[in-house]
C-alpha cells in the first residue's frame, strides 16, 4: 500500500490538547493513505499532551517555549523538519471525518503547478456544540481551482474577491513541501494561511479547494473572544488585501432561520436551545462591535489602527478548550 502513494508528513502545532490529540492522531493513522511521520510542534503543554504523544511511534515532538509561538513561524519550523514530498497541516483538536480525508486532498494534485489543496472544517451534530453551526450541506461537495499566471490579474481583483480566493485553511490542507520551502509561512500573529495563499497565487501556483476533504473542528466562543478574533482578522485582511469590513446586520429572516434550526435540533433540551439562541446573539454583538471598532480606528489613520490592534490583540486571542 505504501508504494501507491507519495510520501506524506504531518505537521501539527499544539499546546494543551490532551482532550483531543489522541483522536486527532488516530484519525490520521486510520487514513487510506499512510503517513511517513507526524511532527508535533509543542509550545509548552502542561496538561498531559506530551505523555499522550509518547504512545505513538510515528510522532516526533519539537518543543518551543510558549513565548516563541507564532502562527506562521511555528508552522514553518515544523515544515523544515519533515522529509516527505507532501506536507499535511492540521491542528491538535481537529479530527478527520472519515478515512479518505488525505486521499481526497491528494487527488487535487493533478499537475506540478498545484501548490496545495485545502478542505473544509465542519461541526458535528453534538449537543455540546453550537447547533446553529452544525454541518448541514445544501450542495454536493465540489472542487474549485484558482490560478493567476499573470500576477497582475490577481492584483486587479477588488479586495473582497482577493480575500475570497485566498480563503485558505491550514486546519485541513496538503502542500507540496518544495513549495513551502520556496514560499514559507511568514511571521504573523494571525491569518498565516491567507497570507501564504496570496504568496502562492502571486508566484503563479494553483490552489485547490475541495469541500469533500472535511475535519471536525470546533471552539466554544464568547462575546469577548469573538470581538478580538474578528478584529484581528479584519486587521490582517486589511493589511494583506486592503479589505475593509461592512458592519454586519442580523436580519429578522436570519433570526427566524436560527429559531427554526434550534426547533429542528430535537436532541437538545428546551433550556439548552434558549442558551444557544442567546449564545449566538452574543457572537453577533462581538462581530458587529469588531467591525465598528475597526472602521473607527482606520478612519483615524493606519498608524492609529496599528496601535489599537496592538492594544486589543497584541496576544492572539485563544479559544477555550472543549
Amino acid at each position: 500500500m505504501d508504494q501507491q502513494f507519495p510520501s506524506i508528513s504531518v505537521v501539527i502545532p499544539v499546546r494543551n490538547e490532551a482532550k483531543k490529540i489522541a483522536a486527532c492522531i488516530n484519525g490520521i493513522l486510520s487514513q487510506t493513505v499512510p503517513v511517513k511521520e507526524i511532527i508535533v510542534v509543542d509550545s509548552g503543554s502542561t496538561d498531559g499532551t506530551l505523555e499522550i504523544l509518547e504512545r505513538y511511534e510515528l510522532v516526533r515532538v519539537i518543543k518551543i517555549p510558549s513565548s516563541e509561538f507564532n502562527h506562521g513561524l511555528t508552522r514553518k519550523l515544523g515544515v523544515e523538519a519533515v522529509t516527505s514530498e507532501f506536507v499535511l497541516l492540521t491542528v491538535g483538536d481537529a479530527v478527520a471525518t472519515n478515512d479518505r480525508w488525505i486521499e481526497t486532498l491528494l487527488s487535487g494534485f493533478t499537475d506540478e503547478k498545484v501548490a496545495g489543496v485545502c478542505g473544509l472544517q465542519v461541526i458535528p451534530h453534538d449537543v455540546d456544540k453550537n447547533p446553529i453551526a452544525w454541518y448541514r450541506p445544501v450542495d454536493a461537495p465540489r472542487e474549485i481551482r484558482y490560478s493567476f499566471p499573470d500576477p497582475e490579474d490577481f492584483n486587479k481583483l477588488d479586495p473582497d474577491r482577493q480575500r475570497e480566493v485566498c480563503g485558505w485553511d491550514d486546519v485541513t490542507a496538503l502542500y507540496r513541501r518544495e513549495v513551502l520551502l520556496k514560499l514559507p509561512f511568514r511571521k504573523t500573529t494571525f491569518a498565516e494561511d491567507a497570507l501564504w495563499a496570496k504568496d502562492a497565487l502571486l508566484a503563479g501556483y494553483t490552489l485547490v479547494f475541495n469541500s469533500a476533504a472535511t475535519v471536525y473542528h470546533y471552539h466554544s466562543q464568547n462575546e469577548e473572544f469573538t470581538f478580538k478574533k474578528s478584529f484581528t482578522l479584519h486587521y490582517h485582511f486589511f493589511k494583506f488585501f486592503g479589505q475593509r469590513p461592512a458592519i454586519p446586520v442580523v436580519t429578522v429572516r436570519q433570526k427566524l432561520s436560527r429559531v427554526k434550526l434550534l426547533l429542528q435540533a430535537g436532541s437538545i433540551p428546551w433550556t439548552q436551545k434558549w442558551h444557544w439562541y442567546k449564545y449566538n446573539r452574543a457572537l453577533d454583538r462581538g462581530t458587529i462591535a469588531a467591525a465598528r471598532k475597526f472602521n473607527e480606528a482606520i478612519a483615524a489613520g493606519e498608524a492609529h489602527l496599528d496601535e489599537v490592534h496592538s492594544k486589543l490583540c497584541g496576544t492572539p486571542p485563544i479559544p477555550s478548550k472543549n
